[in-house]
């Protein structure tokens, strides 16, 4: 008989939210409890663990399950437009296609701006990544590369002394870029040696053995099943053996690498040429196309992940269900394979506002920017017209305090210049030190929430499944918190919102490895990694949400 394994527990001090009559807003209440640890999942757990309720099934998930079987029954609320600022979606996904915003004020297909918003055809959202012939653009350079396009000319074998205080701004940028870009040709150039070497030993392996075996038993299926009396021979049989396991990643990392020093790092890579627009122009706005849907042959397939987290539909027993169905999941495609421009972000957002957007997600991020300032601008327009803003934190493992990504709702002193924006850091489904995912950007004072981020089960292209991983799935859970709250408790603003998802997460009194890229982990407070020190909680916030509403309607 096997022996059983001990249960290991977990001793954690949760703060869940509980209300008070002296206050707006609920104040916490410190439970201490006992979770069995590192406990494997069931294969359903693993499919929707990020639903689950923290206390009643020891799982840091964002309680979803018991907000909807206990709080949202029978209740009705109103339809949320939600932007997604994305890549081009799989519009026809079985658990997508009925969650897709139209435009009803717009004809289709007659070549007139029916409504007069200025864009053409828009019947679904907007693409900036096309252009009026219908074509489009699915990679991209990096911004690093588009600033040493712009300014290596200009700012060659000069120092900080020999700029004129007029373009000092511009030199510093140059010089950050300039460093990010060739630190970049190094690690590809290191990795096309790697594949070159090994691509070398495969061949000479190959050349050693086609002078004694016919090439037929050279193939894979053939290569394992020989053997030689002669030692060398012997030795290359099974070195050529290995190397022919590797001849497929090989094949596609060379792609890769050439797709690098061509495209994302090509200074003479201009994909806006195929766009016709002057992407240093925020006037220029004649340009995109109203085509939001993916081709088969696309590279584009991070959309439709994002819009399953946040809407799949819940209720034709396919598939997975979203967090929430009270939307229209409108697509603003702004993000090619490579960086973002800023004036396409700028105008995404104010495309969203324009068109009825209550909710804003994106889930990029860019080291630099040339035009912070149409960011900040765009931001303030969001914020001015009452939309929340949902950013994914990043994936590379960093301090968003000392390394700023974009777009962001802070300037360096660390104030932040609006409240309608949430930034969300990504969680494991593991309760021990293992809890922040590894990959997960954090930062006391830049970063607002963590959510669930490993191994979520979503959407994928040609109406397929899987899991995914990052902050681009933790960003959608927020928002799609917040679509329901908004639905709900329409009285409610951006800025209530997000401070009714802050307050009323879950705070675990627990030690976690701090994010590193670096092999040693630095154990730090869980609470030190954001702003609220928590993990989204639907049912919290609801509960919150309708205690707020209701006050705000006694004092009218």
């Amino acid at each position: 008989m096997k022996s059983l394994k001990p249960l290991i527990i977990l001793l954690c001090c949760v703060i869940v939210a509980c209300t008070s009559s002296k206050s707006m807003i609920q104040k916490p209440q410190i439970i201490t409890t006992t979770f069995a640890k590192n406990q494997p999942l069931t294969e359903i757990e693993k499919q929707n663990w990020h639903f689950k309720d923290i206390i009643e099934d020891s799982i840091p998930g964002i309680s979803l399950d018991k907000a909807y079987n206990e709080f949202l029954k029978n209740k009705k609320g109103d339809t949320i437009i939600v932007a997604l600022l994305d890549n081009r979606i799989d519009r026809s996904h079985e658990d997508i296609k009925e969650s897709i915003w139209i435009n009803k004020n717009e004809i289709p297909n007659n070549n007139i701006d029916d409504d007069a918003n200025g864009y053409i055809d828009d019947i679904n959202g907007w693409n900036f990544l096309g252009n009026t012939k219908g074509e489009n653009v699915d990679r991209a350079t990096f911004e690093t590369t588009r600033i040493v396009r712009k300014y290596k000319d200009v700012f060659k074998a000069k120092e900080l002394k020999d700029i004129p205080d007029s373009l000092k701004k511009e030199f510093i940028l140059f010089m950050k870029a300039e460093q990010l870009y060739n630190d970049n040709i190094n690690l590809i150039k290191e990795r096309l040696d790697m594949i070159e070497s090994l691509e070398k030993r495969t061949n000479d392996a190959y050349t050693y053995l086609s002078g004694i075996y016919p090439d037929s038993l050279l193939s894979g299926k053939n290569i394992i099943k020989l053997s030689s009396k002669d030692s060398i021979t012997n030795r290359m049989i099974s070195n050529y053996s290995y190397y022919l396991k590797y001849s497929d990643w090989t094949s596609r990392t060379r792609k890769q690498i050439d797709r690098y020093f061509t495209i994302y790092l090509g200074l003479n890579y201009e994909e806006r040429s195929k766009i016709g627009d002057n992407a240093d122009s925020i006037e220029d706005t004649d340009y995109g196309n109203g085509n939001i849907n993916a081709s088969k042959s696309s590279t584009h397939n991070h959309a439709i992940k994002v819009a399953g987290v946040l809407g799949a539909n819940r209720k034709n027993n396919l598939g997975i269900k979203g967090v929430s169905n009270a939307l229209k999941i409108m697509p603003v495609c702004t993000s090619p394979s490579g960086d973002e421009q800023d004036k396409d972000i700028t105008l995404g957002i104010k495309y969203a506002v324009d068109n009825g957007a209550s909710i804003i997600i994106m889930t990029f991020t860019k080291f630099l920017v040339q035009r912070e300032d149409w960011l900040v601008d765009a931001i303030k327009y969001a914020a001015k017209n009452d939309v929340l803003i949902v950013l994914s934190a990043g994936n590379s493992s960093s301090n968003s305090d000392i390394e700023k990504t974009f777009p962001n709702d802070y300037f360096l002193d660390k104030k932040e210049y609006v409240n309608n924006v949430i930034v969300v850091g990504g969680v494991t489904n593991l309760l021990n030190e293992k809890l922040v995912a590894d990959f997960s950007n954090y930062g006391k004072e830049s970063v607002d929430i963590f959510a669930p981020s490993e191994k979520i089960y979503t959407t994928k292209r040609n109406n397929s499944y899987g899991f995914e991983s990052g902050t681009s799935v933790s960003a959608p859970i927020v928002a799609g918190i917040a679509t329901l709250i908004r639905s709900y408790y329409p009285n409610l603003t951006a800025a209530e919102v997000k401070q009714i998802i802050m307050e009323s997460g879950i705070s675990l009194d627990i030690m976690v490895n701090k994010p590193s890229t670096s092999e040693e982990k630095e154990l730090v407070p869980f609470s030190s990694l954001s702003k609220s020190g928590k993990i989204v909680n639907a049912y919290n916030a609801l509960l919150m949400a309708e205690e707020v509403s209701k006050k705000k309607k006694r004092k009218k």
